[in-house]
């Protein structure tokens, strides 16, 4: 098969671009990149995609890099395509932010091809990593000690940035230039074996394909999509665990359920709970003994201290609480009070919910999306006792309301005790009140019973929790 064959079925198979995407592909010079920008101008030619332009970045990291832009500059012109060029100090960049010259480029090119898609109102811009690319992505992975999501390497589509190269090898790739006489340039920073990467490609894939296996490239490429096809799988069950809890806490990252935990397979248990600690730890790594330490809490009780967050078996929860950098307290919000519109919702930033509310004619549907009252994170109540303008806000001192059921009303600080909402979260329980400052929900927990349906054809207002 062709690479131009094996390209559009590539592009096929993952539904990377339609005959209506706009596409800009980033160019830097070298062979993958030249090939991209005149594989998608064929493809554009048979009304296949797009092409709107090419984006080229200059890191200003060579002497050479000023040829790599007018080799750029004349793919554009042979190709007939508008070129997109920045340049940046990508070395002083790394030095003001102290983070590693391979990093800062990488975070400085992702935001240009942000820039570049909005230059040419583009839907999507095209990379050029090639099944080598693939390859040495997952040896990295492995070596660095990753799981399936790591070995899963590079995806053929992340939000707005495609790989349609990657079913094609890198030699086959400058084949098909050196049949069409196009040049390229080539970097010579990819001599340097001090970068992991380039040591991968220049020591240890010749080693491995010379004595273990001469189809490594394919081999390691298969496996990096076999576990990326177990993560889709994984996270997919994962969600499905979390979304059985019913009538548990909406927050899936914040409250773990112990029982719905030991039932999952350890796998799976394993990446709900790293995924609710990373979701905690906001960007903080969370290694795997961190998660084994959280894991230990459903058998021995206790406490934790993770990255950026607290973890502790709370009766039948893991309940995970935040922590201000340099602080061993937890964030503890503000009071804070928010107008609440209907239909409306508010965002609570020193919660981390989200608050929304709309009507419906009865307690039954919302549209064609049936509403279930018993999910603590939906309440609904009568419309017509929710006049007047409605706020958010979490406790003060003295609250009560009446919780349905209860014959008489209850302190708020008392009704958290019961509910063994832990100390330090019940300041950030949001309290849906009504303009006489009367609590109508506790989010997440209950009603006030004045405010309950007692009739299935009332009008009635539906309020809806949701973490930011």
């Amino acid at each position: 098969m062709s690479v131009i064959a094996r390209v559009r079925q590539y592009i096929h198979q993952h539904d990377l671009i339609r005959p209506d995407t706009r596409v800009v592909a980033a160019v830097s010079g070298g062979s993958d990149s030249t090939a991209l920008a005149y594989i998608l101008r064929e493809l554009a030619a048979a009304g296949e995609l797009e092409l709107v332009g090419l984006a080229h970045f200059n890191h200003q990291l060579r002497e050479s890099a000023v040829n790599d832009e007018r080799c750029v500059a004349a793919i554009a012109d042979a190709i007939s395509v508008p070129l997109f060029v920045e340049r940046e100090d990508v070395a002083a960049r790394a030095r003001r932010e102290q983070r590693s010259i391979e990093d800062a480029g990488r975070t400085a090119r992702h935001a240009f091809y942000d820039r570049a898609r909005a230059h040419f109102s583009a839907d999507t811009v095209a990379l050029g990593h090639t099944r080598d690319d693939q390859a040495e992505t997952m040896l990295l992975r492995l070596i660095r000690g990753a799981g399936p999501r790591g070995l899963a390497a590079m995806y053929p589509r992340k939000d707005h940035i495609i790989r349609p190269l990657l079913a094609v090898k890198r030699e086959e790739l400058r084949a098909w230039l050196g049949e069409r006489r196009v040049t390229f340039v080539e970097d010579e920073t990819n001599a340097d074996v001090s970068i992991p990467r380039n040591r991968i490609r220049a020591e240890l894939l010749p080693l491995l394909t010379a004595r273990f296996n001469p189809s490594i490239v394919d081999t390691l490429a298969d496996e990096a999509d076999l576990a990326r096809e177990i993560w889709e799988w994984m996270t997919a069950a994962a969600a499905a665990y979390r979304a059985s809890e019913g009538s548990n806490p909406p927050n899936p990252f914040d409250e773990l359920n112990v029982k719905m935990l030991m039932a999952a397979p350890m796998a799976l248990r394993r990446l709900i709970v790293w995924e609710a600690m990373r979701r905690a730890a906001r960007g903080r790594p969370v290694g795997l003994g961190h998660v084994e330490a959280a894991l230990r809490l459903m058998e021995t009780g206790g406490a934790i201290d993770a990255p950026a967050h607290r973890v502790e078996r709370v009766g039948d929860r893991l309940v995970l609480t935040g922590r201000a950098p340099g602080r061993t307290g937890r964030v503890r919000p503000n009071l804070f009070r928010y107008p609440l519109s209907i239909p409306g919702e508010v965002r609570l930033p020193e919660a981390g919910w989200i608050v929304s509310a709309q009507t419906a004619d009865s307690g039954a549907m919302v549209g064609n999306e049936p509403i279930e009252p018993a999910a603590s994170g939906i309440a609904i109540v009568r419309s017509d006792l929710c006049r007047g303008p409605l706020s958010v806000r979490n406790r003060r001192p003295g609250d009560r309301f009446r919780p349905v059921g209860l014959d008489g009303r209850k302190k708020l600080q008392d009704f958290f005790v019961d509910r063994k909402v832990a100390r330090r979260d019940r300041d950030a329980v949001p309290l849906v009140v009504d303009a006489a400052d009367r609590i109508v929900w506790v989010a997440g927990h209950g009603i006030d019973e004045a405010f309950r349906v007692t009739d299935p054809a009332q009008a009635v207002v539906i309020f809806k929790l949701r973490w930011v």
